[in-house]
């Protein structure tokens, strides 16, 4: 999705097309870059997916860069005195307030939106944590909302297509296992 907003891909409903190949200078975002570039015109999902099996190296990475800007900080602990565990609690809520208020002011309004913030709708309700955020009623209030800002970016439609895909292939592997035994 950062690919899009550099200007360096667009997408339709049947492919994801490099517009620019010139690295950005992101250690996160150059890699993919160049993948496409190497690569034949394939669809949003397929560049979903295949993003999706470097997650834990992407993930370690911008929580070291969410460290290093001074939002999240990092904790090494010891559960049992035996096992390492690494948290990153929030250096305060300032950052997460501001988002959660802008996003609520789009959903709620028909303000037009930033596409960083199609990005973090498209991701909050593609991993469903809209229901945790808001109470029932209210959900139901936006849901016509988060629909109609989803249209908006292709690539997220795409990513909470694989991530609902995911969900139902855990759920299956889970029941066909519990039938098994």
């Amino acid at each position: 999705m950062d690919l899009a907003l550099e200007n360096r891909i667009d997408t339709d409903l049947e492919n994801l097309t490099l517009i620019d190949s010139t690295p950005i200078g992101d250690s996160l975002l150059d890699p993919t870059l160049a993948e496409i570039a190497a690569d034949e015109t394939r669809d949003p999902r397929y560049w979903v997916e295949k993003v999706a099996q470097r997650a834990p190296e992407l993930r370690e990475e911008a929580l070291n860069r969410l460290v290093e800007g001074g939002i999240l900080e990092r904790e090494d602990d010891r559960f049992l005195w035996v096992f390492r565990s690494r948290r990153y609690p929030m250096v305060d809520g300032k950052a997460e307030r501001e988002v959660k208020l802008r996003i609520m002011g789009i959903l709620f309004s028909d303000e037009i939106p930033d596409p960083r913030d199609v990005v973090i709708i498209c991701l909050v309700d593609g991993c469903r944590i809209f229901r945790e955020l808001l109470s029932k009623r209210e959900l139901e209030q936006v849901t016509p909302r988060i629909e109609q800002v989803r249209k908006l970016d292709l690539i997220g439609q795409a990513m909470a297509q694989a991530i609902r895909d995911i969900e139902v292939w855990i759920t299956t592997a889970q029941i066909e296992g519990r039938m098994l035994y």
